[in-house]
């Protein structure tokens, strides 16, 4: 898989990275370490070396558990993990990002991302200036090689660019959940910020495998979700149908579809999970399928059966 520069730093990615949420175990159901660690060995082997993890996935958990399935080839991957907001004061985000780094087993972190804005889930208000400073500093120091940021808006994303270089930015962003597009693609293509899409399958809606009146575990992240719900889970059974003879004539899955069109965006790469090593092999395979500029039009056209009848909010669950 051919890498691309992260944002105007040193670091290369794959557009195809391994997103590990779901390893930390906390909000999911069903997930067995020993599976992840095969899958996130699984993603490597088929050229998917970018890792996204952070230190709220299970307390720690999901770093420890990328650790133990790349450790041996550390040289060969790049490690992306997060602070969270409750750690963004400058001794705490010295903190934990040395918890971070014992975590992965490294002494280098080659994406280092504020998960979250300053205020987020009650937390405390913490100036983005105090942050960026011990962001700064630990790039000074060569802990990590480059600044990120997540769930930002364009002004938070404005704001923390005048106190530092960031180079990525993490929203929400798929085929059928869009509100990115809109103020913050611009502000990355201007700025030279590559974009890491999570959640690039909607949670696996995109994937087509969940049928109409499919019931979640309420421990289940996903059971919370939007776009599961009512007449927007209805929408997304009647574009996936006109989905379906795009994928078919690229020999693809509806997902590996929705990653191929995810990737042809501007700026844009995908962060896609896996449970199983078969689904992080399919993923790879995303990597590699060329869109025409007809088929990208007629995927987002078809995307938009979703998109146009979605509110304002920018979070894609009612938590």
């Amino acid at each position: 898989m051919e890498k691309r520069t992260l944002g105007t730093s040193e670091v290369k990615i794959t557009p195809i990275l391994m997103g590990t949420w779901q390893a930390g175990k906390r909000m999911w159901v069903g997930i067995e370490d020993d599976d992840s660690i095969k899958t996130i060995r699984a993603a490597f082997e088929a050229g998917i070396t970018t890792i996204d993890t952070a230190e709220v996935y299970g307390d720690g958990h999901s770093e420890r558990i990328v650790a133990e399935a790349l450790s041996d080839v550390r040289s060969q991957v790049e490690y992306a993990t997060k602070v969270f907001a409750n750690h963004l004061k400058y001794d705490q985000v010295i903190a934990a990002c040395e918890r971070s780094l014992k975590n992965l087993k490294t002494d280098y972190i080659d994406l280092y991302q504020i998960h979250w804005p300053s205020g987020a889930f009650n937390t405390e208000i913490v100036p983005i200036e105090e942050t960026m400073k011990a962001l700064n500093s630990l790039k000074e120091q060569g802990k990590i090689r480059a600044i990120g940021v997540s769930n930002f808006s364009r002004e938070q994303l404005a704001e923390a660019t005048q106190y530092g270089r960031i180079d990525s930015l993490q929203p929400p962003y798929s085929l059928f959940w869009r509100p990115v597009e809109k103020e913050l693609m611009p502000y990355c293509v201007e700025h030279q910020i590559s974009i890491l899409a999570y959640s690039p399958l909607a949670q696996g809606l995109l994937t087509g495998k969940f049928s109409p009146g499919h019931q979640f575990d309420p421990a289940d992240n996903r059971a919370k979700n939007r776009l599961f719900q009512g007449e927007n889970f209805e929408r997304a059974q009647q574009a996936l149908d006109k989905l379906r003879p795009i994928a078919e004539s690229h020999n693809a899955t509806l997902a590996q579809l929705a990653l191929a069109w995810l990737i042809a965006q501007p700026q844009t790469n995908a962060i896609a999970g896996a449970r199983y090593p078969q689904q992080a092999k399919d993923n790879a395979v995303a990597g590699e399928i060329k869109l025409s500029d007809a088929e990208i039009s007629e995927i987002d056209t078809i995307g938009r059966i979703v998109t146009d009848h979605l509110d304002e909010s920018k979070l894609m669950w009612e938590w």
